[in-house]
């Protein structure tokens, strides 16, 4: 068994307030091994948030690191880092004992629903699955949960679950998208699902943040679902369970490579 805390925070527009937040649910997580956050952990998307951006040596990453060293928690979180006049998207990995073990930029971006994130973000080119807590952890950001090739690339690099952070925003059938992609992702995958998003934040008017993280199991049931508004919750993966449901439903190892890798159009061999 693996401990997860999921950490629905709200996030505001000032960092040194957002890794107080983040200390503060580090401390309510209790004896959890891994504490994940949601996307953009140091600021909300939008205004300022190309001069926020910090390196990952900056105070925030270092703040987060020596919170997880304090708590002798694993950390995942939502940073933004300084690009190329716009930032990079990235959800930081870090050691209980504070190191920084993976970065992964997110490389699905947001130009959707009306907004356009890549005014703002340049895109990662690279999956990461990082060592954590016991656990072979493959890194979702947000809008790349809409993507299944990028779930099954993690797999296929040895993901055993899926951290999906997000700042959800609200919108038409929004939340249902949510909830659904989630589970959809944990099902074909057989993969345990740890989804944390944002709580909303009564102060901002911009829509991001509908809550509902959620832990799913492998076979797609949601085990736990914080719903709308802060929580912290400190939930367990039992990686025995996800062990079996891959021997129940061997999806992944009935995989038609032969056809479904080949570029469209090009004839089986034989043919």
């Amino acid at each position: 068994m693996t401990r997860v805390a999921l950490c629905q925070i709200p996030i505001s527009h000032d960092p040194k307030t957002n890794l107080e937040a983040a200390r503060e649910a580090l401390a309510e997580a209790g004896d959890a091994e891994l504490a994940v956050f949601p996307e953009a952990t140091l600021t909300r998307f939008g205004r300022g948030v190309t001069e926020t951006a910090e390196p990952l040596d900056g105070p925030f990453v270092t703040g987060l690191a020596d919170a997880a060293r304090e708590f002798r928690t694993a950390v995942i979180a939502g940073t933004f880092e300084p690009g190329d006049g716009r930032v990079r998207n990235t959800a930081v990995a870090i050691s209980e004992e504070g190191e920084l073990k993976a970065a992964y930029r997110k490389i699905h971006l947001f130009d959707s629903f009306g907004a356009r994130e890549s005014d703002l973000v340049v895109a990662g080119d690279a999956p990461v699955v990082v060592e954590l807590a016991g656990l072979r952890v493959g890194l979702i950001t947000c809008y790349d949960v809409r993507f299944p090739e990028l779930a099954r690339a993690l797999v296929d690099a040895g993901a055993d679950t899926f951290a999906v952070i997000a700042a959800w925003g609200s919108g038409p059938m929004k939340e249902e998208h949510w909830a659904t992609l989630v589970r959809a992702r944990a099902i074909e995958n057989t993969t345990w699902t740890v989804a944390v998003g944002q709580a909303p934040n009564p102060s901002a008017s911009d829509g991001f943040g509908v809550g509902r993280s959620m832990l799913v199991d492998p076979l797609g049931v949601v085990r736990h679902d914080l719903g709308p508004g802060r929580a912290v919750r400190t939930v367990e993966i039992d990686q025995a369970f996800g062990a079996e449901v891959r021997a129940t439903v061997p999806s992944l190892l009935h995989r038609r490579a032969d056809i479904f890798s080949r570029p469209p159009g090009e004839a089986a061999p034989g043919s």
